[in-house]
């Protein structure tokens, strides 16, 4: 049981303030801060600190480096017999100030096909051409710590007709017969791939006339003017980029603190703003659509698109312990809780690997060796298979990250459809399991 020392990812799209506050550093940060990365990622391994009698570090080593050493011992026998010597999930708290890409990630069948196509042709690892890193798919869970928002999975093929018929742009007229003459994956399959190739002469003066018709239907208070507003601020962040449009045809979706996506292989995607906490399967793999200066390879992710469209599941948490939310997803690689302290003592021992963030207040941990850690806000723990008594107390809001083996053993993934949040193509789809309706709004945010 160790603390953590985890990195931070400096990318573009990054908040200068979220990530630097949250871990106590001078804010703003001088550059932007968009991921910081908790886990044995090879890219980006967290490292485990030893302290002095004073808490301070004296010395540290790779997380990824210790599992190697003694796999057994940090993950556990069921963990390592399942995915070999590596941590098979990957914590992060995201932070975005601006949109991020349109993207998907592929089964893992498509992951082992595309790999071994690409190590088959020579090329390199790194290359900015590679889409595929690993033979692994990649399933993903966010939880929002602020309003987050985010457009998620293809909206109801109605739905999205009259969205784009309200413009009243005749350019669009042969576009939509696509999927006004079929509204079924077929249909939404032929229009996402008609918009995402349209040549460049006919891209800009559609872009045009669309973002014109936006900003007027936006005027007279229509319904879906979430929609249009996200479509301008994503034309202005991407000039002539055709993800533009093809973000028209998802979900806008916005979570309150404590609620979560799930996003499983070839669901097409894109974090607009906010901050969360996000939990994956330990894998690079990501095609991407749009909305992005990096490698867009269209064929390919038409391959791993879903093209099945309607209301998107948003998790409030199963209730567990009192005081604890389980957000299961039926991944065997993860499982993610949130867990509000409020003074109780929690025994955590598991058989797996666990990650302890916290998110506000401030813990201790303790294991049955008389180790005890203290855990502030922004701070992370390692948790080996092999530490047992583990227990923690404390007063504050925490997320536990495991693998999700016994869970996805269980788990039987009915959803239940409930009224709508008010976006036009953004209806809330809410785990039975998470305490009914009411359960979508997250528990009460302490005060930072």
């Amino acid at each position: 049981m160790k603390l953590m020392h985890n990195r931070i990812r400096p990318y573009a799209w990054g908040s200068r303030t979220a990530i630097a506050e949250l871990l106590g550093e001078p804010s703003p940060a001088p550059h932007p801060q968009a991921e910081l990365w908790i886990g044995a990622h090879p890219a980006d391994s967290s490292s485990l600190l030893d302290l002095d009698p004073d808490g301070i570090p004296v010395r540290e080593a790779s997380l990824a480096d210790v599992i190697a050493t003694d796999p057994t011992a940090a993950l556990g026998p069921a963990v390592l017999q399942r995915f070999g010597p590596r941590l098979p999930f990957l914590l992060k708290v995201l932070a975005a100030a601006e949109p991020l890409s349109l993207q998907a990630h592929p089964t893992t069948e498509q992951a082992e096909l595309g790999f071994v196509r690409e190590e088959a042709a020579g090329m390199p690892l790194n290359s900015p051409n590679r889409n595929y890193k690993d033979r692994s798919h990649k399933p993903e869970l966010i939880c929002a710590l602020t309003e987050f928002h985010a457009l998620c999975g293809f909206r109801d093929p109605h739905r999205t007709v009259s969205l784009l018929a309200d413009l009243q742009v005749p350019q669009l007229d042969h576009y939509l017969a696509l999927l006004a003459g079929q509204p079924d994956p077929d249909g939404m399959r032929a229009l996402f791939s008609s918009l995402i190739t349209i040549p460049v002469s006919l891209l800009e003066p559609l872009l045009t006339d669309v973002f014109a018709a936006c900003v007027a239907r936006i005027a007279e208070g229509h319904p879906g003017s979430t929609e249009y507003r996200t479509a301008l601020q994503l034309g202005e962040r991407y000039p002539g980029d055709p993800g533009v449009l093809a973000a028209l045809l998802l979900n806008r979706i916005t979570l309150t603190p404590g609620q979560a996506l799930t996003l499983p292989a070839g669901n097409l995607h894109a974090y607009l703003s906010g901050v969360g906490v996000e939990i994956m399967a330990n894998s690079d793999n990501v095609l991407r659509g749009g909305l992005t200066p990096k490698h867009v390879d269209v064929p390919e992710l038409m391959r791993v698109l879903d093209f099945s469209a309607g209301d998107v599941p948003v998790l409030g948490g199963h209730p567990g312990r009192a005081g604890e939310w389980v957000y299961t997803t039926g991944n065997a690689e993860f499982e993610l809780s949130r867990i509000e302290l409020s003074g109780d003592e929690w025994d955590l021992t598991h058989d797996g690997p666990q990650v302890l963030l916290a998110v506000d207040g401030e813990c201790a941990v303790q294991d049955a060796a008389g180790t005890s850690i203290t855990v502030r806000r922004g701070r992370s723990v390692w948790i080996s298979a092999e530490d047992r008594g583990v227990r923690i107390k404390g007063d504050g809001t925490v997320f536990r990250a495991t693998d999700g083996l016994v869970a996805a053993a269980g788990t039987g993934g009915v959803v239940e459809a409930l009224p709508g949040t008010g976006d036009e193509g953004g209806r809330v789809v809410v785990d039975p399991g998470s305490a009914g309706e009411g359960d979508r709004q997250a528990a009460p945010r302490r005060p930072e």
